[in-house]
């Protein structure tokens, strides 16, 4: 935390120069424009050469304050950016806030366990890891929580997030410009849309006319200044209403072109500016040279399209205004010649242009690890391997305060899965989602809240927090069993990782007793690894048939000085003592 301490105060102490320097030049400049007019005003009454030269003079500085006002908006936009990113780090690690977008969009009930372990919303594990300022940064992130990488996949995404966790200025310049930007997810699917809408080529009659009736135009105007020929002129005129109405022809292609796109050459600027930032670093990880070396096309940086690419779009709306379009189109077909290096790029760059973008994704995602990575150094990266073991030295849930947390260790080796008692409020639940988390950030790459880990990467499932669906009209229950009937489904194409929170408690006792010890066989008989927390201690009998297979863990509460106490260690065995019974005659209840 005393690193972002440092730089927010830096940052700080930059941002107000850049202030003082920005509101002198405005001053400046209004002098300037002022001192203009007076400067033309006294040219106008005396005739004085003098004057003309000196508003000249002044109309050339004021275009030069422009150029460092431009420059010191952007340097500005960015140290306040990166004051806001530090400022939020601390925010966070003080535990303060979580000023972080939480993803609920992304959340998707029926998914294996992306609502059971809180991935998405509030508080969730998205919200916590998310560094992301883009919409596919976040689309990026938001996918990969929810998806399992093959191993070697995982190992370059351990070598990238170790090498950018190292790269602090980096990482934060890259995030600094991403959060400067007005991209969002319209903007993003316009521009795909774009890219993706096949444009039929101009005619290469349309083209050629194009190049002649403006080169026409300038040369009859040459020869009007040259000869005062009143010919000249009319047919100056004839040719500019015919660039008006054969650009009319066009108009509606040109419509079509750049529609919703709105502010676009700006969003495509900044994605410039990222990959840029991409371009220029050098990277030492296979994963990132790879990404990286996805940005040369053509023998060129891909910056260098997307700045093509915006300064296209930036001239299509530069001459919005009805009288400047009039005047370009009518002498030099401007939006014409606009239309065909939009249709030109588009037909060169179409396949290019998502990858990029994807790079940017895959860059905000790596960011977001490397970020968890640093600000845990206590973290560590798993070990793989193929064996079906898994592992864990003080696991640890990775949102829970490190200052309280408590670590336990377990091992699914030699016994695959485990049945869990314990009080309420012992720490079941919350240890069930401990495993299943890290067992979901060890799939993407990331590490993982424990000191060791050794892990063979599997599909989560997870049946712990389900709600009624009203809208499919169906109970809790019912949800329940389509829940573990998908369960056992994905068991039967190939091994995975289960927790299993407290089922059936939708029906009697004696049911749900019978109905969970049959779900315990039937998952263990398909090679299933992993947890149960029950209430039923008969449940747990069902060791004795599989003792090789099964093992019985609890946590234990105990009551000292007439309070309850839970110290949220992983035991072994069955949980002896009961708090429900304390509880309600301490609170009166019975």
């Amino acid at each position: 935390m005393e690193v972002y301490k440092a730089k927010k105060k830096s940052f700080s102490a930059e941002l107000n120069t850049i202030n003082k320097k920005y509101n002198s030049i405005s001053i400046f400049r209004l002098f300037t424009i002022v001192f203009f007019f007076v400067s033309m005003y006294y040219f106008i009454k005396t005739s004085e050469v003098i004057f003309i030269a000196l508003a000249v003079f002044l109309f050339g500085l004021f275009i030069i304050l422009m150029r460092f006002h431009s420059k010191l908006v952007f340097k500005k936009q960015i140290k306040q950016a990166l004051l806001e990113i530090n400022e939020n780090e601390i925010s966070y690690l003080d535990r303060k806030i979580t000023p972080f977008e939480n993803g609920q969009e992304f959340n998707d009930f029926h998914h294996p366990y992306a609502y059971d372990l809180d991935i998405f919303g509030e508080h969730s594990l998205f919200q916590n890891l998310n560094r992301t300022a883009m919409f596919i940064g976040k689309k990026t992130l938001a996918k990969q929580l929810l998806t399992l990488l093959p191993n070697e996949e995982i190992v370059g995404n351990h070598e990238a997030v170790k090498e950018l966790s190292k790269k602090l200025d980096w990482r934060h310049e890259f995030l600094a410009l991403a959060k400067i930007s007005d991209d969002n997810k319209s903007s993003y699917e316009a521009l795909l849309q774009w890219s993706k809408f096949e444009s039929t080529p101009l005619s290469k009659t349309s083209i050629v006319v194009s190049f002649i009736t403006p080169t026409l135009f300038l040369g009859t105007g040459v020869g009007y200044l040259i000869t005062s020929n009143p010919t000249f002129l009319s047919l100056l005129s004839i040719l500019f209403v015919f660039n008006l109405g054969f650009l009319g022809k066009y108009l509606k292609r040109i419509q079509i072109e750049i529609a919703n796109a709105s502010n676009i050459d700006k969003i495509i600027n900044q994605y410039g500016l990222l990959i840029e930032r991409v371009e220029s670093e050098s990277f030492q990880s296979e994963k990132l040279i790879n990404l990286q070396q996805k940005l040369t096309f053509k023998k060129e940086n891909a910056s260098v399209h997307l700045k093509q690419l915006a300064s296209l779009f930036s001239n299509m709306d530069s001459i919005g205004n009805f009288v400047t379009g009039l005047l370009f189109n009518g002498t030099f077909l401007f939006n014409f010649h606009v239309l065909k290096g939009l249709i030109e790029w588009k037909k060169d760059h179409t396949e290019a242009l998502e990858d990029w973008l994807e790079v940017i994704g895959e860059f905000e995602m790596l960011n977001s690890l490397a970020n968890l990575s640093y600000n845990n150094p206590e973290f560590v990266f798993p070990n793989l391997n193929t064996n079906y073991e898994i592992d864990f030295t003080n696991l640890g849930h990775p949102l829970l305060n490190k200052e309280t947390r408590v670590g336990n260790d377990v091992s699914f080796n030699p016994e695959s899965f485990m049945i869990l008692t314990g009080s309420n409020m012992s720490g079941k639940s919350t240890f069930l989602r401990s495993l299943g988390i890290n067992i979901v950030l060890s799939g993407i790459g990331s590490p993982v809240c424990a000191s060791q880990a050794n892990i063979h990467p599997l599909p989560v499932l997870v049946s712990m927090r389900l709600s009624d669906s009203l809208s499919d009209s169906e109970s809790y229950f019912f949800a329940e069993i389509k829940r573990l009937k998908l369960i056992m489904d994905e068991l039967e194409n190939r091994s995975a990782f289960i927790l299993l929170d407290e089922i059936l408690r939708g029906t009697n006792s004696d049911d749900k007793r019978n109905g969970t010890i049959e779900v315990v066989k039937k998952v263990i008989q398909k090679k299933a690894i992993g947890a149960i927390a029950t209430h039923d201690i008969e449940v747990c009998l069902t060791r004795n048939e599989y003792p090789n297979v099964l093992t019985n863990k609890c946590f234990e509460v105990e009551i000292i000085n007439d309070d309850l106490h839970f110290d949220y260690k992983l035991r072994n065995g069955i949980c002896k003592n009961r708090s429900a019974t304390f509880l309600m005659k301490k609170m009166g209840v019975i």
